[in-house]
């Protein structure tokens, strides 16, 4: 597996490696000890995974930004295993130098990369074709009470969506979200 950092420390975007030939391909999808390793390498708390979720979401839908209040944050391990999407995390956590600034990789069913977010970062994505299926492990269970959103387009954050061409879909719920000053 190649890791990548990114420019906020605990943001990582892994690339499993990929056997192929003409009949197909093989990958190994997650390997606790591999994982494991990375995050030691690097300094950082090993989590443990609790709960499997799995999206479906058409070109346009945009989700985000979400995140879970303590004692019910989430740390994620994202991939997208069919379709291609644009995945942002951004850094809420108050005491952090890299508060407000935001990591954006395109995940997709063909490159296979992942993004890891762990606790402390609000979590969106645009889905860029049709039926994006995303697959992700988290780290607690979801708690209704504990969730929090921020507004995808706020200013202050100022995300590099790729939306030229893309009519935006956002749920009732997202629409509201508020700005990052207000969480």
């Amino acid at each position: 597996m190649n890791v990548i950092e990114t420019k906020i420390k605990g943001l990582l975007i892994l690339e499993p490696k990929v056997f192929g030939d003409n009949r197909g391909w093989f990958m190994e999808s997650f390997n606790q000890k591999a994982f494991e390793t990375a995050l030691t390498e690097r300094g950082l708390e090993i989590p443990q995974f609790v709960q499997d979720n799995h999206s479906l979401s058409q070109k346009g839908v945009l989700r985000g930004l979400h995140f879970q209040n303590a004692p019910y944050a989430q740390g994620k391990l994202v991939r997208v295993v069919q379709g291609k999407a644009w995945d942002v995390a951004v850094d809420i956590r108050k005491d952090s130098e890299t508060y407000g600034q935001w990591v954006g990789v395109e995940l997709s069913g063909e490159n296979h990369k992942q993004f890891w977010i762990p606790e402390g970062f609000a979590h969106g994505f645009l889905a860029l074709e049709d039926n994006t299926q995303f697959l992700y492990k988290t780290t607690n269970y979801y708690n209704k009470e504990s969730e929090g959103a921020i507004i995808w387009n706020d200013p202050t954050i100022a995300i590099e969506w790729p939306v030229n061409g893309y009519e935006i879909f956002l749920s009732s719920k997202d629409i509201n979200n508020k700005l990052l000053v207000n969480i």
